[in-house]
């Protein structure tokens, strides 16, 4: 067995208290093995003067949408895909999404994050990216049918569940898969009829977009005479297992209806800033019982992918949307971005507790913007970034140490990024 010893910092406990502890992990096994005061090690990594934290989840994002990144701004949601996204997103290769996904990978070790959800495209070449970064990722091809005929809509809704069927446990275990239909919008109800069930014979949990926006709710509502929740309900589309991304226009019955299904909820709260979509209801969510994770969606409506951002976001919008400076307080939003993120992804990751995936990451306390140091789950929620983040270990493997990132070349990656982005945008333009 190949151990790592996690010395001389402070730990984060499940609880959210602080106190002086080494962490122990069986390397092989990818597991915590103690926590306290440990001894031995075959590898040790240095915490002094930092807060060892679990590895941040990010529980929807899109990755290789990081080439996108800048590229159109200031735009509504269904302007910004129909006139500046999709049209983009068209002339995307194989190799454009390896690129992007190797470019956000090394973003998110950067940032903590050991753990990401994420829907798009050519989705074997992002699992072979997640691999050689060593991070560990629920992936899913997001099958779309409004523009297409039905010959290719309902080709594109099979290859959904294909690609999660060949691609569960892939990356030594490390990737786990989900029928990801887009939204309730973007795909036709006779298709969610048709798929569903078989995703649900294939023993298939179900992520998708739902209520990010009015437009998204009330063409539902008109057309069905009740809310997208139920819509989703009566397709069969909020299992225990399933989740989905936004929830910003969830109204008092759709929360309780997800309460008593435990389907859980990722909230994007930067995204649906910039977008203008709204405020969700997220204190309303955690009152009710509702598991919520949250997400930095795609780097093209966020613009990056630091957790960190997400939850000073998190925090700062929810007490707007409740009108309460109590509501969506601190520790919420840190148990959002790692436990209740890794209970979204069905992982055993987000605590810092022996059994527990060995996914952390090390945060550098000794900055001015971190001190002084009267509260650290305060300070992870509202004056952390990224940046700060020195270490990150994922299934016990150290990813980066002392801000060098170990299983990426970040240099060579942000140069094919640069070069394919370059080339995207020039081909999308003619």
């Amino acid at each position: 067995m190949s151990t790592l010893h996690v010395a001389g910092g402070r730990v984060l406990r499940p609880d959210m208290t602080i106190e002086d502890a080494d962490v122990l992990v069986d390397q092989d096994a990818g597991e915590i093995l103690a926590v306290g005061d440990v001894e031995g090690g075959d590898e040790r990594l240095d915490a002094s003067g930092g807060l060892v934290i679990p590895g941040l989840v990010n529980a929807h994002c899109h990755v290789s949408m990081t080439l996108l990144r800048g590229n159109a701004d200031d735009k509504p949601l269904d302007a910004w895909l129909q006139e500046d996204i999709w049209p983009v997103e068209a002339e995307l290769t194989p190799d454009d999404i390896r690129v992007g996904a190797e470019l956000g990978l090394v973003e998110m070790i950067r940032g903590g994050v050991t753990s990401f959800a994420d829907m798009y495209f050519e989705v074997p070449d992002v699992v072979d990216a997640i691999d050689r970064a060593g991070m560990r990722a629920l992936v899913g091809y997001g099958s779309i049918t409004i523009g297409r005929d039905e010959d290719e809509a309902r080709e594109d809704m099979a290859r959904g569940i294909e690609v999660a069927r060949e691609l569960d446990g892939a990356a030594d275990g490390r990737v786990t898969t989900a029928y990801m239909p887009h939204s309730l919008t973007t795909v036709g109800e006779q298709y969610l009829e048709e798929f569903v069930p078989q995703a649900r014979e294939a023993g298939l949990r179900l992520h998708y977009h739902a209520n990010e926006t009015v437009d998204e709710v009330d063409p539902i509502v008109e057309e069905h005479g009740h809310r997208p929740m139920e819509y989703a309900d009566d397709l069969d589309m909020l299992g225990s297992d399933d989740f989905f991304a936004h929830g910003v226009h969830l109204d008092e019955s759709e929360i309780d209806l997800l309460a008593e299904r435990g389907t859980s909820v990722v909230h994007c709260p930067a995204s649906n800033m910039k977008l203008a979509s709204g405020m969700a209801p997220v204190q309303d969510l955690l009152d009710a019982g509702v598991t919520v994770g949250l997400g930095t969606d795609g780097a093209a409506s966020n613009n990056d992918l630091d957790m960190f951002g997400e939850m000073r976001d998190a925090a700062m919008l929810g007490k707007l949307a409740a009108n309460d400076a109590s509501a969506v307080a601190a520790e919420s939003v840190v148990e959002m971005a790692t436990a209740g993120g890794a209970d979204v992804l069905g992982i055993d990751s987000g605590r810092i507790e022996a059994g527990a995936n060995a996914d952390l990451a090390v945060v550098d306390l000794e900055a001015a913007h971190l001190t002084p140091h009267h509260d650290l789950v305060s300070h992870l929620t509202y004056a952390v970034k990224g940046s700060d983040v020195r270490h990150t270990v994922c299934d016990g493997t150290v990813l980066m140490r002392d801000r060098d990132v170990l299983t990426l070349d970040e240099d060579a990656v942000r140069e094919r990024a640069e070069s394919h982005a370059a080339d995207l945008i020039a081909r999308a333009e003619n």
